[in-house]
């Protein structure tokens, strides 16, 4: 059984905005693309929480050998 940790929707401008909850956790959150990436080792995207901005984690694309599709 899979759970699901959370919900999110994609807006107009490419950025996913909804909520992580967890036991511990309830944070209205967003992951935005990386506007200040300087070179292929920074993340792709920032996982930010809504109300104080701080930074929860971050994202890259990655593109599969086998089928060289972005995932």
């Amino acid at each position: 059984m899979a759970t699901s940790i959370a919900t999110l929707t994609v807006k107009n401008d490419g950025t996913l905005e909804g909520v992580l909850a967890t036991l511990s956790i309830n944070a209205p959150i967003a992951i935005v693309p990386n506007a200040m990436k300087v070179n292929d080792d920074a993340p792709d995207f920032r996982v930010i929480v809504r109300r104080s901005g701080f930074e929860l984690g971050a994202g890259w694309n990655r593109i599969s050998r086998q089928t060289g599709e972005e995932y």
